[in-house]
Order: C-alpha cells, then sequence, then structure tokens
C-alpha cells in the first residue's frame, strides 16, 4: 500500500487547478488528472475518491483557506464576551486575504456559478468554508446581542449581512477578466469599511 503524502496531495490540487482552469469543471476528467500526474487512477482515488472531493480539495486551497482561518479566529473568541470592532477587522480582513491569490480564486468562484444550477457544485463549495464562517459570526453576534452590544435581530442574518459587505467592493472583480492584484493594506482598509458600516447599523437602539 503507498503511503499518502501532503507533498503528493498538495501536486494533485496544483495539477487539477490547472486542469480545471483549461477545461473547466465539467470537462476535466480523472483519467487525464492521472496521465497528466504519470500515475494510476486508482493512486489518485486513494487521494480523492470522486470528482467532486477533488474539487473540494482545490475550493480549499485557492479559496477558501482563508476563510478558514477567518472562522478559527471568530471561534477563539467567542467565549470572551470580545470588543467587535478589533476582532470583526482582523476576521474580515483575514477572510479577504483569498483578494492576494486572486487569478485561481476568481478562478473557482466562477466554476462554482457555472455549475451550481445542474450539480452539487454549489453546496460543495458553501459547506467547505461560508457556511462555517457564517455559523461562527452567528454564534458571535448572539452573545453581543445578550450582552446589550449589538441591536436585537436574527444572529444568523446578521451574519450573512456582515459577510455580504465584506464581499460587496470586491463582487465586480468576478465580472473582470484581468483584475489588478490588491495590496494588504486595501484589502485591509476595505475590510475596515464593512465593519464600520455593519457596526453603525448594528448599534442597539433605545
Amino acid at each position: 500500500m503507498r503511503v499518502r503524502t501532503q507533498a503528493r496531495r498538495d501536486t494533485i490540487i496544483e495539477a487539477a487547478i490547472q486542469l480545471f482552469e483549461e477545461a473547466g469543471y465539467e470537462g476535466a476528467s480523472m483519467s487525464e488528472l492521472a496521465r497528466r500526474l504519470g500515475g494510476s487512477k486508482a493512486t489518485l482515488y486513494g487521494y480523492f475518491p470522486s470528482k467532486e472531493e477533488l474539487f473540494v480539495g482545490v475550493v480549499e486551497a485557492f479559496a477558501t483557506a482563508h476563510l478558514a482561518e477567518a472562522t478559527a479566529i471568530v471561534e477563539a473568541a467567542i467565549d470572551e464576551a470580545p470588543a467587535l470592532a478589533p476582532l470583526l477587522r482582523k476576521a474580515g480582513g483575514c477572510m479577504l486575504q483569498v483578494m492576494l491569490n486572486d487569478r485561481r480564486a476568481i478562478l473557482v468562484y466562477r466554476m462554482v456559478m457555472a455549475e451550481a444550477g445542474r450539480s452539487e457544485l454549489g453546496a460543495l463549495f458553501h459547506r467547505a468554508g461560508p457556511r462555517q464562517f457564517a455559523d461562527a459570526l452567528t454564534r458571535l453576534f448572539a452573545g453581543a446581542m445578550q450582552r446589550g452590544a449589538l441591536r436585537r435581530l436574527d444572529p444568523a442574518i446578521a451574519a450573512m449581512q456582515f459577510m455580504s459587505l465584506l464581499t460587496a467592493e470586491t463582487g465586480p472583480r468576478l465580472y473582470e477578466r484581468s483584475a489588478r492584484p490588491m495590496s494588504l493594506a486595501e484589502i485591509e482598509e476595505r475590510a475596515a469599511r464593512a465593519v464600520d458600516l455593519f457596526l453603525e447599523g448594528g448599534k442597539p437602539r433605545p
């Protein structure tokens, strides 16, 4: 039995994103990927039992890795009754750092949108990152509402609204053929604007 290694998994992911970029999700096949890697399909399936799971690996590597880090930042602070502004700026900036890997991240998002209406790709993408971040934010906001730090409303809706504010300025990049690279400073500024607007709208009301 061959021993699985992280290095080999990373090689497969790198080859997969190149194949997806050339052929799209529908046109890519595990057979072609195995051919490019110079190995057997059996070895490939040992790492990823299906093309869907391979795509999840690609999503996690190129589109939701920073989102997972942002989720961890929020979850680590939930029980500490933290000040919201600095925490949300930190987590929001971390989430948006996916834009530093802009070309491949946008490629993944475009594949998801193209396939979402005819396959489970959209649900796979959502489970691989956005839902986990939304759940963590929901718990954070529920606690903040109980303490009177946020206006009382459905915390799950508040989480979705905050995530929408974070991505509001980056959405148009999906429609650009060659979006210019973004700096870390620009990303942090966008996160700060989203946090300021969210907290202003979420102020407790008399």
